[in-house]
C-alpha cells in the first residue's frame, strides 16, 4: 500500500509547468465533446483526470497526446507547441490508451523494438532503453514470449513499456488498471507511482480511490467543461458544504451537558450521540458552510474541564466529491 508521496517536493508551486492546455474545444459534426478547457500540470505531478461517462475525458486525452487536433485552443508541452512542433512535441509523449492494440504474434521484446523504431529511438540507444524497460515493467522473464499468451495483467504492463519507450518527459495513461485483478491493480500503481517520480503523468480512471492514493491533484471535466481542479482537500473545501467533526468525550455522566454547549456553538448544525462504552462517548457534530469550529469545542471543553479524548474531522471522500460535484453541476 502506498502511504507516501516522496514527489510532493519535485511538484511543488515553484516547479516548471510540463503541460498546458488553452481554451482547448474539440466539436465532433452538432456535438461539442469540449468546449474551452484549459488547465497546466507541472513536471513531477501525477493529474487524476476524471468525470462522468461521456464527459470528454477520453477526448481530452487523445488530443493531448496528438491523437487527432482540437478544433480550436493550443495545447504545450514544455515551452513547445503540439500544432506547431507536432514531431517534437510527440517525441515528449508516451500514450497507454484504455484499449490498447498491438500485434498478438509477435514477442514482447519483437513489439518493444518495434514500437522504438516507430518512435525513432536511435540504433545506439534502443538496445538499453528496450532493456531498462523491460526490467522496470517487470517484464523480463516473459520478454521472449508471444503477446497472445500473456496475462491481462502482463499485456497491461506491456501497454506501460510501450508508452515509456523514447523516455518521453509526460505519460498520458487512461484506464491503466481497467480488467486487472486487486494484486494486478496494485503493482501497476505502485509502478505508475514510482514513475510520477521523475515524470508528468495524466491517468484517466473510473476507480475513484485510486486517484486519492495515486494523484496529486485532480481535474474533473463535465459536460466537456473543466468542473472543478485541486487537490482532494481543495476540492472539498470549495463546496461550501456541511461536514462532520466526531469527538469522544470521557465522562458520560455530562453528556447531556456537552451536547447542550456543543448545539450552541455557532454554525453547528446537528448534534448526535455515535455510541457510549464504559466511561466514553463517542459524538458527531454536523458543521455548516465548511466553518472551523473546532478551537471552540477546545475551547467550551477546557473551561467545563470536561475530558476530551478525541477530536477529529471526517473528510469527505473523492467519490462523494465528485459525486457533489457533478451533481450540482448537472442542475
Amino acid at each position: 500500500m502506498i502511504t507516501e508521496n516522496p514527489k510532493a517536493i519535485i511538484a511543488g508551486p515553484e516547479a516548471e509547468t510540463m503541460v498546458r492546455l488553452e481554451n482547448v474545444s474539440k466539436q465532433f459534426g452538432a456535438v461539442k465533446a469540449l468546449d474551452k478547457i484549459s488547465f497546466e500540470i507541472r513536471r513531477g505531478e501525477i493529474l487524476g483526470l476524471l468525470g462522468p461517462n461521456g464527459a470528454g475525458k477520453t477526448t481530452a486525452m487523445r488530443i493531448l497526446a496528438g491523437y487527432f487536433p482540437p478544433t480550436s485552443g493550443e495545447i504545450f508541452i514544455g515551452e513547445n507547441s503540439l500544432a506547431k512542433m507536432p514531431e517534437k512535441v510527440k517525441r515528449m509523449i508516451g500514450y497507454l490508451p484504455e484499449a490498447i492494440t498491438l500485434y498478438t504474434d509477435m514477442s514482447v521484446m519483437e513489439i518493444l523494438n518495434f514500437v522504438a523504431q516507430v518512435k525513432a529511438v536511435s540504433r545506439k540507444k534502443r538496445k538499453q532503453n528496450i532493456e531498462e524497460t523491460l526490467c522496470r515493467c517487470g517484464l523480463w522473464d516473459v520478454r521472449n514470449r508471444l503477446l497472445g499468451q500473456l496475462s491481462k495483467g502482463y499485456k497491461q504492463r506491456l501497454g506501460l513499456a510501450q508508452a515509456l519507450i523514447g523516455d518521453p518527459d509526460v505519460l498520458i495513461l487512461d484506464e491503466p488498471t481497467s480488467g486487472l485483478d486487486p494484486e494486478q491493480i496494485n503493482k501497476i500503481r505502485a509502478l505508475i507511482h514510482d514513475l510520477g517520480r521523475e515524470k508528468t503523468i495524466v491517468l484517466s480512471t473510473h476507480i475513484l480511490p485510486e486517484v486519492s492514493m495515486v494523484c496529486d491533484r485532480v481535474v474533473i471535466i463535465n459536460h466537456g467543461r473543466v468542473a472543478a481542479s485541486g487537490t482532494v482537500e481543495e476540492l472539498e473545501a470549495g463546496l461550501d458544504a456541511d461536514h462532520e467533526i466526531t469527538i469522544v468525550m470521557g465522562d458520560r455522566h455530562r453528556k447531556n451537558e456537552v451536547l447542550a454547549l456543543l448545539e450552541s456553538i455557532r454554525y453547528v448544525q446537528r448534534v448526535s450521540v455515535l455510541e457510549e462504552r464504559a466511561d466514553r462517548v463517542a459524538i458527531s457534530i454536523v458543521i455548516a458552510h465548511n466553518a472551523e469550529v473546532r478551537p471552540n469545542i477546545n475551547r467550551l471543553f477546557a473551561e467545563k474541564d470536561i475530558p476530551l479524548l478525541e477530536l477529529r474531522t471526517n473528510r469527505l471522500s473523492l467519490e462523494e466529491i465528485f459525486l457533489k460535484l457533478v451533481v450540482r453541476e448537472n442542475f
